[in-house]
């Protein structure tokens, strides 16, 4: 299918390259990325078509946007990518070598040891801490209040998750984490982006600031870590969260995690296991306040279902326009807005030829905003999802947590949270965005908004 599908989009030679702009010499359009990645992608996914080459300074890109293409390369040949230099670059220092950046046999073993913290079981148990603490979070708001909801998320979703996966409290720290993480996505993403790269050792203002970040995590993540061997040298009783079972596991060769490997797989749940969630939850906020039909039909949902009580996850399955406003809501602003992967040999993908180290963009904004598989796909309408949408398409046209074996791991634990906090704070005040407030995407290692989402509260 997706060689008969690629051969009718393009007249392809197996020994050519694809089309794409010319750019600049030397730095191709390395400026224009920096400049604009999201209209970038997608200017040159409408001329060029599904496959197209995109020049850069020193390696270029291969961007495809066709499904087939896609599942191609998630599905049929997996094996023949790793996720490139990118993320590793990018996410190296901060994240290690944990699940996110991993490859081959050491990713397959961390994958086995973490997958058990994501069973359904445990997600339900979750679900009950996520009420709890969205309840804790938003006791001190009140009618009228002024706040930055993509901060209060932020604030909000880290709290969750390091109750949920680490079994310990943490509230004063959550506004300086955010800043730290923010300040480093900046960073990394302007160097990695940047045409121009001054070593990350010189004495640079940039460099000091990013270096404290990095400084005052680890000091975060380690403490959290020592905390809990301290309570176990104690004599504490074992908890079931997931750092209890990643020091306690033991894989099939009967080796444990090093005191490095646990503390790269604790910081990346630390990031990733609360950044998307919040990210989406921001999204979703500024877009059912941007459409009050959307908010009137999905709140008297909540009323009819809920009739005042807070929200299990069982209740879940029966609030179908809940989970078409999320499904929405990551399509038009999809947390994680591009896949890449780089070629560890020889590959042949839509008529085309690419030798070893060849550098694969999938990029979800372009795909999830194409009219080929969604009508006015500009426009933010969860009634879309609600007629059996999600069978029709094909697998690749939407795919915010990624797919193959590398699929995202933690994808129901992110779509319950931001179900159960969505109806928790949707139960209790309205979210307001003053006349004319413009929120753009800010394209980071996630779909940032920038500026952040200024709200005002009216409890309901």
């Amino acid at each position: 299918m997706a060689h008969q599908a690629t051969q009718s989009m393009q007249t392809v030679q197996s020994n050519g390259r694809p089309p794409g702009p010319r750019g600049l010499p030397v730095v191709g359009v390395s400026f224009e990325l920096l400049r604009d990645p999201l209209g970038l992608l997608t200017r040159i996914a409408k001329r060029y078509g599904d496959i197209s080459y995109i020049p850069l300074f020193l390696q270029s890109r291969i961007q495809i946007t066709h499904p087939d293409l896609i599942e191609d390369l998630f599905v049929r040949q997996p094996q023949k990518f790793d996720k490139g230099p990118g993320l590793k670059i990018a996410a190296e220092r901060l994240l290690g070598n944990g699940l996110l950046t991993s490859e081959g046999d050491a990713w397959r073993r961390q994958r086995r040891l973490a997958q058990p913290a994501f069973h359904r079981n445990r997600i339900a148990g979750y679900a009950r801490t996520m009420v709890e603490q969205t309840l804790a979070h938003i006791t001190g708001w009140r009618d009228g209040d002024a706040r930055d909801m993509s901060e209060e998320m932020m604030g909000l979703t880290l709290v969750i998750a390091v109750k949920t996966l680490f079994g310990t409290e943490f509230t004063h720290e959550a506004k300086p984490v955010g800043d730290a993480v923010t300040l480093l996505m900046r960073y990394q993403l302007r160097r990695l982006r940047s045409p121009v790269k001054t070593p990350a050792n010189w004495p640079l203002p940039s460099h000091r600031r990013a270096d404290r970040a990095y400084r005052y995590l680890d000091s975060l993540v380690y403490g959290i870590i020592d905390n809990r061997k301290k309570q176990r040298e104690a004599g504490a009783p074992e908890g079931d969260d997931f750092l209890s079972m990643l020091m306690s596991s033991m894989d099939e060769d009967g080796s444990r995690m090093s005191p490095k490997q646990l503390r790269d797989e604790v910081m990346t749940l630390f990031i990733a296991g609360h950044e998307t969630t919040a990210v989406t939850l921001g999204w979703a906020l500024h877009l059912v306040a941007q459409n009050p039909r959307v908010e009137e039909k999905l709140v008297a949902e909540l009323r009819g279902v809920l009739k005042g009580r807070g929200v299990e996850i069982e209740d879940l399955p029966r609030m179908p326009y809940l989970d078409a406003v999320i499904k929405e809501v990551l399509r038009l602003y999809p947390a994680a807005y591009i896949v890449q992967r780089t070629s560890i040999e020889p590959i042949d993908l839509g008529g085309y030829h690419f030798p070893e180290g060849t550098t694969i963009l999938m990029p979800q904004w372009v795909v999830h905003h194409d009219p080929r598989y969604f009508d006015a796909p500009e426009e933010f309408r969860p009634e879309r999802w609600l007629d059996g949408l999600a069978d029709r398409l094909p697998p690749y046209a939407y795919f915010p947590f990624g797919g193959g074996p590398r699929r995202c791991i933690g994808q129901a634990f992110a779509l319950t949270e931001a179900a159960v906090v969505f109806a928790t704070l949707l139960q209790r005040f309205r979210f307001v965005e003053a006349t004319g407030t413009k929120i753009v995407p800010e394209p980071l290692v996630t779909l940032r908004a920038r500026g952040g989402v200024p709200m005002t509260l009216h409890a309901r």
